[in-house]
């Protein structure tokens, strides 16, 4: 498997992947907002959309992270905001590949460390980032604020 970051020929691939995705979460978006939601990433370079393909080419799955300020430890890490795996490519190690090729992306940034949050029921994610050395926070709990959408 070949693992790259994504640039904008990627758009239209990675735009399905991330569409199934949000469906996966059960999120219903418009695949053309998908689509712009996705470029505009690419094109500021707000995120890293690391993309994993088969030897034909074909794309098997991604991972996105944003970069932020750890405070606690001064110095720059990333949040693993989304990873998915396309369900025909599920169990074959794709998703531990993009996993540690966001690992390596991060440590190659300097980064402190790699965050990520996870569904409750994910089981077979948990067990996955367990395996691969994170560790569930015990000390902090998340909160979300929902804000309205600014009007156009």
């Amino acid at each position: 498997m070949h693992i790259q970051l994504a640039t904008m020929d990627d758009l239209d691939e990675l735009s399905g992947l991330f569409a199934a995705y949000l469906q996966f979460y059960e999120v219903d978006k418009p695949l053309s907002a998908v689509r712009s939601f996705l470029a505009e990433r690419l094109e500021r370079g707000d995120s890293a959309l690391l993309l994993g393909r088969d030897p034909a080419g074909g794309a098997l799955g991604f991972v996105q992270l944003y970069p932020f300020s750890a405070s606690l430890a001064l110095r720059p890490a990333w949040l693993l905001s989304d990873l998915y795996v396309a369900p025909a490519a599920r169990r074959r190690g794709v998703g531990e590949a993009l996993m540690n090729a966001a690992r390596g992306h991060a440590e190659a940034s300097g980064a402190c460390g790699l965050q990520l949050e996870t569904a409750k029921g994910n089981l077979a994610g948990q067990a996955l980032y367990e395996r691969l050395g994170y560790v569930r926070d015990e000390m902090f709990y998340t909160y979300w604020l929902g804000l309205p959408e600014r009007g156009g």
